[in-house]
C-alpha cells in the first residue's frame, strides 16, 4: 500500500511522492521563552515518528528543527531567576533543556537545529529579494511584506483577505499599507510593552534584545520571514512536508507561503502535515495559560515509554486530552507490549524452545501484525491501528507461552524481531531497561531487598514489608506476590 497523507493545504488525502529520493522535512520547532511542555512533545513525538516511517520504507530524510531564539517573549525573561543577563544567554539556557528533553524522549536527533541568530545575512538577503521582486517594502527602517502582491495569499488557511483583520503590534499598523500587512523587518529593539506584556516578574528596567545592522538600520527580524530563511538555507525552496501545530495554520504557516513563494515562484511545500492540540481540563495546554506539565517533570515521573504510548494512543491531526486516566491507559498498553516482549524473549532463549515446534497460529500472528501495522501507518500514518496490530501480537505471543510446553523457536524469533522492528524501531519505544549493562547488578539489589521484605513479612512487620514495596514500586520494579512466592519486573 503507497503511503497517503491528508494536506492541509488541499484539504484532501494525496498519495505521497516526493520531489527527489531524499524527503525534505521541516518541523517548526520552539521559542525558547520557557521549558518545553508536553503540549510542544506531542509534535516532537509525531513528527519522530513520520521521520522513523519515513526511513522504514527506504527514504533518506533530511529532517530540519528550528529554535526560535530571537523573541519578545525570550527578552522579557532576562536577569528572571539568573536565566541569562541577554537574550541570547536566556534562549541558550531553554535549549539546553529542550535537547534534554528530546534525549530523554527517545527522539531521533535531526540532520540540524538551525537557530534565527545564525541565519541573520540568510533572514536579509531573503527581504532584499522580496523587496528587488515588488512583494515587500520598507517605512522607517522597517520592512513589511505586501499581502495584496501575492494572489494566492489565504490558501492555506482558507480566508479571504477582505476579511482578515490586521497583523502584527498596534504600533506597526500606521505604517503598513494594508492591515493584514506583516513584518519581515522591525526596526530598533524590543518595545517596552511588548516586554511587559510578556514577563513573568515585574522588572524595573529598560528593554533589552539583540539587534543586527541592515541595509533598513538597526532591527530584529520578523517571526515568520525566520522559518523560510532557515528551510531554504539547510532544505532547498521547495520541501516535501512541513510540519508542525494546527495552531499555526494562521498567520504563521500562511505567511511562510506567501513570503517563500512571492521570493521563489516555486512552490514551497508539499504536503503540510498538521498535529492537532494537546489538552487539559478542556483547555489548549500552553505556557501563556500556565496550565502546562514539563516534559522534564513528566519524563521523571512517567518515563519515556509510557508517553511516547500516550502520544500513540491518538493520530497527529485530532487533539488529545491528557489527563492521569489517559496516562494510565497508555502505561497499561506499554507493559502489556513490554511483557509480551519479555516472555517472548525468555521462550526463545529456553531449553523449551525447539526447532521443529510450528504454531501456525503464531506465525499467522506475526505476518497479519506486520500488514497491519503497515497498512496504518501508510494511511496518514495512523499510529492508532498500528499499536493495536502490536497489542493482537502481544496476545498472540502470550498464548503460545500458556499453551505449549515446548515453544515455537522460528515464531518467537519473528515475533521478538516485528517489536523490535516496529515497536523500537518504528514507535521508538524501548523494551530494554534504562540501566542496561548493569541489569545484573540491579537484579541482585532487588533479591536483597525482597529478601529483607521476606523477612520482615515473617517476623510480622506487614506496614515495613509493604513500604519496602512501595519503594521499589517508586524506582520502577514491579513486585507481585503470588502463591508460589514473590515475582518482579524492572
Amino acid at each position: 500500500m503507497m503511503l497517503s497523507v491528508t494536506n492541509t493545504l488541499s484539504g484532501e488525502r494525496e498519495a505521497f511522492e516526493p520531489t527527489d529520493e531524499e524527503v525534505l522535512l521541516y518541523v517548526c520547532g520552539l521559542t525558547v521563552s520557557d521549558d518545553a511542555h508536553l503540549g510542544h512533545a506531542r509534535v516532537w513525538v509525531h513528527a519522530d515518528v513520520i521521520h522513523r516511517w519515513l526511513e522504514h520504507e527506504g527514504y533518506p530524510v533530511r529532517h530540519v528543527e528550528n529554535f526560535t531564539d530571537v523573541n519578545e517573549k525570550i527578552a522579557s525573561r532576562i536577569g528572571e531567576d539568573e536565566l541569562g543577563d541577554s537574550e541570547l544567554a536566556v534562549a541558550r539556557r531553554f535549549i539546553e533543556g529542550t535537547i534534554a528533553d528530546m534525549r530523554g524522549l527517545n527522539l531521533k536527533r535531526a540532520t540540524v537545529y538551525p537557530r534565527v541568530s545564525e541565519h541573520i545575512p540568510e533572514i536579509i538577503a531573503l527581504i532584499e529579494r522580496l523587496i528587488g521582486a515588488g512583494h515587500a517594502y520598507e517605512t522607517d527602517g522597517s520592512v513589511y511584506f505586501d499581502v495584496t502582491s501575492f494572489e494566492e495569499y489565504g490558501k492555506l488557511s482558507n480566508q479571504r483577505l477582505e476579511d482578515l483583520e490586521a497583523q502584527g503590534d498596534p504600533d506597526e499598523r500606521g505604517e503598513k499599507r494594508h492591515p493584514a500587512d506583516f513584518a519581515l523587518w522591525k526596526a530598533g529593539g524590543v518595545s517596552e510593552s511588548a516586554i511587559r506584556e510578556h514577563e513573568k516578574v515585574d522588572h524595573d528596567r529598560p528593554p533589552e534584545g539583540e539587534t543586527w545592522d541592515s541595509p533598513w538600520g538597526e532591527g530584529r527580524p520578523g517571526w515568520h520571514i525566520e522559518c523560510s530563511a532557515m528551510a531554504m538555507t539547510h532544505l532547498d525552496e521547495t520541501i516535501d512536508i512541513h510540519v508542525g501545530g494546527h495552531d499555526l495554520v494562521f498567520p504563521h504557516h500562511e505567511n511562510e507561503i506567501a513570503q517563500s513563494e512571492a521570493a521563489t515562484g516555486e512552490r514551497f511545500a508539499k504536503y503540510w502535515l498538521h498535529t492537532g492540540l494537546l489538552e487539559t481540563k478542556g483547555e489548549k495546554m500552553s505556557s501563556s495559560l500556565g496550565n502546562f506539565f514539563t516534559v522534564s517533570a513528566a519524563l521523571e515521573e512517567f518515563g519515556q515509554n509510557v508517553l511516547r504510548s500516550f502520544y500513540l494512543s491518538t493520530e497527529y491531526d485530532s487533539n488529545q486530552t491528557f489527563s492521569e486516566e489517559a496516562i494510565a491507559e497508555a502505561e497499561e498498553r506499554f507493559e502489556r507490549l513490554e511483557r509480551a516482549y519479555e516472555r517472548a524473549t525468555e521462550a526463545a532463549d529456553s531449553p523449551d524452545a525447539r526447532t521443529k515446534v510450528e504454531d501456525e497460529d503464531l506465525r499467522e500472528a506475526v505476518s497479519e501484525a506486520r500488514e497491519e501495522f503497515t497498512r496504518a501507518m501508510n494511511d496518514d500514518f495512523s499510529v492508532r491501528p498500528a499499536m493495536a496490530a502490536l497489542l493482537s501480537l502481544a496476545n498472540a505471543v502470550n498464548r503460545h507461552v500458556d499453551t505449549h510446553d515446548e515453544y515455537d523457536y522460528r515464531g518467537l524469533r519473528r515475533a521478538i524481531e516485528t517489536v523490535e522492528e516496529l515497536g523500537e524501531g518504528v514507535f521508538g519505544l524501548s523494551f530494554v531497561s534504562e540501566g542496561e549493562g548493569r541489569v545484573d547488578i540491579a537484579d541482585e539489589l532487588v533479591e536483597l531487598v525482597l529478601r529483607v521484605r521476606e523477612d520482615e513479612r515473617e517476623a510480622g512487620n506487614y506496614e515495613r514489608a509493604d513500604e519496602l514495596r512501595d519503594d521499589l514500586e517508586a524506582l520502577g520494579v514491579t513486585v507481585e506476590d503470588e502463591g508460589d512466592g514473590t515475582t518482579y519486573r524492572l
